[in-house]
């Protein structure tokens, strides 16, 4: 009933909105009329509108069929062995035992012979799954490996474990699934994703649909939600090129003869970027991203397989929702925006022409989706309040009707997600400018860890005040555009 509800009023805010607009501005004729799709309008929405498209031919006519034809290829060439290894930090007992005990259960029923590969920091995590084994006493094709490592980070985490399982020398078949340690494994997982490496020779990693489940507000588990929904959207619509853009770190599937590499596992533990500006620094957070780019440098190709769901616990890391978003999206941007630096290096050839469109238009995109608030900002002092009464029109029935358009990709909607969805379009835009300046910036949101900085002290203090010269110095380039543009 209160989802009922909620959607009510939204749709009455919308009433509210028809009936505030002043009579005649929407006939084309009148001197009044302002409501013209512009060329930037139909740009973006055409990009949102393909990925749709594609996105749909994927789920619902392309995957069905490669699904067939991957569980056919698997009669042909199975699996050797499975290795489900799982990076666990900081991670409260209840999550870690859900986390765990899902992974065990899989690791039995998938019918190949599994090997569970726990990176652990604490002791009582150890203790934790030891108890958990014991509990559920697999048989003797399914074995248990923990590597105690020291509290310096994910990336440091997954190299050990990497290195555990290289001591196995597992050959080409075997599989490794890289889980988080808040990540909760939903039946048929692994046999829904090891088909796919048996029919495609050439992918060298795929990764998985999410859902989650957010120890938080409503309003915060709504806005996890629309992201999850929309990621699925957009890996499907990838996945037609076979280019995904990430390997999700919550749970994503790679060749054992990858990941027991040496330059891979050095790519992953100390990945680095040099940028122009802001010297050489090495990355904290995004392991995912450096595990795509790793693949792609040597032209594997990667795969998303809807039907394999994962059930995500996920803790915010501020009680308050616009803090919480703000340390969220400033790791989030981070990761994207330096991986976008450097993939799109790769060029055409490597990447096809939609990929290395889409990693462009991460650049473009932060400026674009501001243009509309702005501009209509700014209209209103010139034209009157009516600019942005019709500007807030426009973004409820549009993000009402994208709303609408997520339904179709299986995951459940809320009457949140108009509102949310034109938050992480601003919002978002904001802290990817903000973040393109500060690339040598990164944190963790649960570790409370963050980069270490330069030992040049010129170097900090260049970096520091060149980053605010260069946000200040690219606002009044928009802003300029903008009152160009009005």
């Amino acid at each position: 009933m209160l989802t009922i509800t909620n959607w009510l009023l939204w749709l009455t805010f919308i009433g509210l909105l028809l009936l505030a607009v002043p009579y005649g501005v929407l006939e084309a004729d009148h001197p009044n009329f302002i409501f013209i799709i512009g060329a930037l309008g139909i740009w973006r929405y055409g990009v949102g509108i393909m990925h749709f498209v594609r996105g749909m031919i994927f789920l619902y006519i392309v995957f069905p069929r490669q699904k067939h034809l991957a569980n056919k290829a698997l009669e042909r060439l199975q699996p050797s062995h499975i290795y489900l290894m799982v990076t666990s930090f900081r991670i409260d007992a209840m999550t870690t035992a859900k986390v765990y005990k899902s992974i065990i259960k899989e690791a039995i029923e998938c019918g190949y012979p599994t090997t569970v590969v726990a990176s652990v920091v604490e002791m009582s995590d150890e203790l934790l799954i030891k108890n958990l084994w014991e509990n559920f006493s697999p048989p003797v094709h399914i074995s248990l490996k923990i590597v105690r490592i020291a509290g310096t980070g994910k990336r440091d985490g997954l190299a050990n474990g990497f290195r555990c399982i290289a001591k196995d020398l597992p050959d080409d078949t075997a599989l490794v699934a890289v889980i988080d340690g808040d990540t909760e494994l939903k039946p048929g997982v692994v046999g829904k994703c090891a088909p796919f490496f048996s029919l495609y020779p050439n992918v060298g990693a795929l990764t998985t649909n999410e859902t989650c489940q957010v120890l938080g507000s409503e309003v915060m588990s709504q806005w996890h939600k629309l992201r999850f929904a929309q990621r699925h959207v957009n890996m499907s619509s990838m996945a037609l090129a076979k280019r995904v853009l990430t390997l999700t770190g919550r749970m994503s599937f790679f060749r054992a003869s990858i990941v027991t590499q040496t330059s891979f596992i050095n790519d992953v533990e100390n990945d680095h970027l040099k940028h122009w500006r802001l010297g050489t620094f090495r990355f904290l957070t995004g392991d995912d991203k450096s595990s795509w780019f790793s693949l792609m440098q040597r032209g594997w190709d990667t795969y998303y397989v809807p039907d394999a769901v994962i059930d995500t616990w996920e803790h915010p890391p501020d009680k308050n929702f616009f803090r919480a978003a703000r340390q969220l999206m400033f790791r989030w941007s981070g990761n994207s925006l330096r991986q976008n630096h450097r993939a799109t290096r790769l060029g055409i050839r490597r990447l096809g022409v939609l990929t290395y469109y889409v990693l462009w238009d991460q650049r473009i995109s932060m400026w674009t989706s501001l243009v509309g608030l702005s501009a209509a900002i700014v209209a209103s002092f010139k034209f009157g309040i009516a600019i942005i009464v019709m500007y807030l029109l426009w973004i409820a029935l549009t993000r009402t009707i994208i709303t609408t358009l997520l339904i179709f990709s299986g995951h459940k909607v809320g009457p949140m997600y108009p509102i949310l969805l034109y938050f992480n379009q601003i919002f978002g835009a904001l802290m990817k400018v903000y973040v393109t300046f500060r690339l040598d910036r990164q944190s963790w949101t649960r570790q409370k860890t963050v980069a270490k900085q330069s030992d040049d002290k010129f170097q900090r203090v260049f970096n520091i005040y060149s980053a605010r010269l260069m946000t200040l110095g690219a606002f009044c380039l928009f802003f300029a555009f903008i009152m160009r543009l009005v």
